[in-house]
């Protein structure tokens, strides 16, 4: 009935109906991605991603995601294109996605330039920064046609980063090592989004003038470094058993102090809202360091 009403005032009026506006943005690689109309179907290639699209209000919007695409509880059910680095092609094709979203320190170049060639659109997502993740909830929003939801995300996101700096970042500095890893033992270096982190609460990464964005370090550099804290990641929720490997150098002052910390991984190694939570968690951690000083 209401096709019908919508049909006839249309012929009456001689007008039509508003043409969705096209979409040209680029994306954090600095390549051009143009879209004749916000995208309805849409895949994530990394699990923040899929995050995200959920926090920028496109969550009905996605039709497929890789797997440990795990938050929120609505994405648990999402069909799994295979992992960030193992992209099942067929499956993704098959889901005719007019948009894919991508990880650019995750994903495989091979794996986007055959979704290219397939010609579908593929957006990079590489936030570095804290306030990247706000800048990438408004690309989405434009992406997928919700800005509304996504700008109201990004605003909210943006004051309480801005909250946690007034009250951490000027703080007595402490020196901290990020163990992402144990074996083999991983850290992140002054450009990953992990050391934006640490630099929110006050804290200084040992190993932030490292090239690699997630070197691997050993025991003895560790050991010259003398962080006064040590923050672990590990798989999960549960506090990995490996962090107290370090209790036997009782000379090093993270030990000597009882400054060896855990954050789990969704908090601080995703890039999304949530990373605030993993941040609010490490600057209360930091305070404990300089209290035991």
């Amino acid at each position: 009935m209401r096709r019908s009403l919508l049909a006839l005032l249309l012929a009456l009026t001689g007008t039509a109906a508003p043409a969705l506006a096209a979409i040209d943005l680029t994306d954090d690689q600095g390549v051009a991605v143009h879209l004749n109309k916000p995208a309805a179907r849409i895949v994530s290639l990394a699990p923040h991603i899929t995050e995200l699209l959920y926090a920028a209000g496109a969550g009905d919007k996605v039709v497929g995601a890789v797997q440990y695409s795990d938050y929120p509880e609505a994405a648990r059910q999402l069909p799994r294109v295979g992992g960030y680095t193992a992209i099942d092609m067929e499956k993704v094709a098959a889901l005719k996605p007019d948009l894919v979203i991508a990880w650019k320190s995750g994903n495989r170049d091979a794996h986007l330039g055959k979704l290219r060639a397939l010609g579908i659109p593929v957006f990079i997502n590489e936030p570095r920064k804290i306030d990247d993740v706000a800048k990438s909830l408004t690309q989405i929003g434009r992406l997928a046609g919700t800005e509304a939801a996504a700008d109201t995300a990004a605003q909210a996101f943006r004051k309480r980063h801005a909250a946690l700096a007034a009250r951490y970042s000027a703080r007595p500095p402490v020196r901290v090592f990020y163990e992402a890893w144990n074996r083999p033992l991983m850290t992140v270096n002054g450009e990953h989004l992990i050391s934006d982190v640490i630099r929110l609460c006050g804290g200084d990464n040992v190993f932030a003038k490292l090239p690699m964005l997630a070197p691997n370090v050993d025991v003895e550099a560790v050991l010259a470094a003398s962080p006064e804290a040590i923050v672990a990641s590990g798989m999960g929720e549960a506090r990995p058993e490996w962090l107290d490997d370090w209790r036997s150098w009782t000379r090093l002052p993270a030990v000597a102090r009882g400054n060896l910390f855990f954050i789990p991984p969704d908090r601080i190694q995703r890039h999304t809202p949530r990373i605030l939570d993993g941040a609010e968690k490490l600057c209360g951690q930091l305070e404990e360091a300089r209290a035991r000083r």
